[in-house]
Parts: C-alpha cells; structure tokens; sequence
C-alpha cells in the first residue's frame, strides 16, 4: 500500500508547491512510511506526491514519482502489477533497457512503447495512479478494475485535486470542504457513501475500471471529463454465459485450481517478507493453502480473536494453520481496546461508515 496525490492549478498556485505537495504527503505517510517524494512543473501547474510502502526494488530506483526514460511521462502510483515480470521481458525483446527491478519503471516503459490506454488493459494488479504525459498535456487517473485501490478527484477553488484519501485533499491551500447533502441522504440509506459520491460536494471517488483524462486545455476551462470504463465485469460475466466451459468436471476442477495458483502466485512477488490474514473460514484459508503450497519457507499468518465465543474465529484459523503448517500468530482483542478505537474513529476514517466492521 502506498499513497498518491496531487494537483492541476491552470492558474498557478501562490503557495510554495514544494510545502503544498508535502503537507499532502504527510496526510499519507500511513499509508506509504518508507519513502516520500513530490515534482511539479512550473509551466503547467501539475504536482505529483507519493508516500512509498517498499514491497518491489527497495532501493532508490524505485522513487516516486517516477520519470519514463524518454521523460515523456510521469506517474503517481500505488499498487502492485502482478503480470510486470512477462511486460518486462517482451519489452527487453524491443531493446528497452531498465534501472531497477521496479513495476513502475516496467508501467512506464510499456507506455512509452504501446500508448496509455493500450497498456492499462494489459496490466494484471491492483492499482491507483496519476500519470502526466507532457508532450501532450494530458493528466490520466486511472483506477484498478474492482477498485481495490482508492482515488478521489475533483475541482475545488479552481483547482483540480486528487489522491488515495480525502485527508489529503483537504491538506491543498484550495480546500473549501462543503457537505454534501445528497451524499448524506445515501449515507443515511445505505450505511456508506456509494461510489462515485463523496461526503463533499465536487468531491468523487474514481469508479473500478475507469480512466478519466483531463487535458490540459480542458483543465483551463474548469472541465471534468466523465470517466471511461476500460473494462466490464457485466461483460465479463455475459462472455462466460455465452462461451461456458466445455470441459468435465474433473478438468473444471484442475482449470480453477491452476488459476488460483497462478493468481495467487502472482502476489507472492516481493522483496520483503510477506503474510495473510487467515480467519480459518473458506477464503483465507484457500489463499494461504495456495500461498504454502508454492512457498518453501512456513507462510506468515495472522488472526484477530474474541474472547466472546459467538464473534471468536481464532479457533478454526489455528485449525487451519496447523493442518497447513504456518507460522501463525494470533491477537485477542479485548473489549476495551474495541471501545477505545470507537473515539477515534472519525478521524481514521474519511467519510461517514457505519458498519461495526470498522472497529
């Protein structure tokens, strides 16, 4: 996990650039404590920001925000490309050279090679990212496609603001903060605030699946382009009905096993140590049999137990644990430390959310 945010001011900004991008930052260093870094360009009035949390090439190679090698493009980006090993090597085959081992570099060079759009329905991951083309001007927001990553975005004093959270939006000298009161009626309704609505007016959550791309000359009018879906689950799903799997039940079996596998292995890519929640039901414990199956060391597990037996899982995830061999770890939450969190609740959160989940 780690952390973006920036700015368009077509105006230009009276504030120092450098103090506005790393009070944003610091809204996001939770999000991203190994590394921070900013860039602007004076010309346009673009601010990038980045709070890093180090899982690929954890040396300075890594930094963001990151350049392409032709200096065409910039991104912000927080997340992980599962598929960048494969990227990589076809682009090596088109001479691309590479700094480090980082997907964000292999992001980037696929732009320069096959275009913005193009790639971004190529890439495998989880993800959020600003990206800045500066031969054409045009700043891209894209958001992962069943919207793991977090993107807020929208004008506010005549300027654009966007990033993983809302804190740090409202770190920008531009914040004006109105309620939104439709926001509010959902929130009412629904226990949360849906996408694409904020808590704030002008204020929107990215939708999963969607780029939106701002041009610059756009940006001077006060425009916000609607979002474009690069891809459809409905779609998806409409496929699957219309071409089913042919196979038998045996060969379905193995078919879902090898994409489990293969998804799962995708994830274990790091530079650092790596563990999963496990809470013993049907999922996790699923995910962890996978990740052990393909790991030579004893995975990493965790689980959060109850002392009041109705809400404790703990049990089964031991169950599990030692079945699989883990090296696990449990937690007991006491009701007081529960009651505790409950103060604090509105400031760890953005918008209003009022499942108990939260705690």
């Amino acid at each position: 996990m780690c952390g973006i945010s920036g700015y368009l001011a077509p105006d230009k900004l009276r504030d120092d650039p450098r103090i506005v991008l790393d009070r944003m930052n610091r809204t996001l260093t939770h999000r991203g404590p190994d590394d921070m870094g900013s860039w602007w360009d004076e010309e346009t009035g673009i601010g990038f920001g980045h709070c890093r949390l180090s899982i690929v090439d954890l040396s300075q190679e890594g930094h963001q925000p990151m350049h392409s090698a032709s200096g065409r493009y910039v991104i912000t980006f927080n997340g992980e490309i599962y598929n960048f090993t494969a990227l990589r090597q076809e682009l090596a085959r088109l001479d691309h050279r590479f700094r480090g081992h980082s997907d964000t570099e292999v992001m980037l060079a696929a732009f320069d090679q096959w275009g913005v759009e193009a790639v971004i329905k190529r890439l495998v991951g989880m993800f959020a990212f600003a990206l800045w083309d500066r031969r054409e001007q045009v700043l891209y927001l894209v958001r992962d496609r069943m919207g793991e990553k977090p993107l807020y975005y929208g004008w506010m004093g005549g300027v654009f603001l966007f990033g993983s959270t809302l804190k740090a939006l409202q770190a920008h000298p531009a914040w004006q903060g109105e309620i939104d009161r439709d926001a509010l009626a959902l929130f009412m309704r629904h226990n949360y605030i849906p996408a694409p609505h904020s808590i704030y007016r002008g204020i929107y959550k990215l939708l999963p699946g969607t780029i939106l791309k701002l041009p610059l000359a756009q940006a001077k009018r006060r425009a916000c382009p609607n979002p474009l879906p690069y891809w459809s689950a409905r779609e998806v799903a409409e496929a699957g009905i219309t071409s089913p799997f042919t196979g038998s039940e045996a060969e379905a079996i193995d078919e879902l096993d090898r994409l489990l596998r293969a998804a799962v292995a995708g994830q274990m890519v790091a530079d650092v140590p790596l563990g999963a929640f496990l809470s013993g039901g049907i999922d996790s414990s699923t995910v962890v049999a996978l990740m052990q199956a393909q790991s030579t060391q004893p995975v990493k597990t965790f689980t959060i137990g109850f002392e009041e037996a109705a809400y404790n899982e703990a049990e089964y995830a031991k169950a599990v644990a030692q079945h699989l061999g883990t090296d696990h770890t449990e937690f007991y939450v006491k009701p007081a430390e529960a009651m505790a969190v409950i103060a604090r609740l509105p400031a760890i959160y953005d918008e209003p959310f009022a499942d108990s989940s939260q705690i």
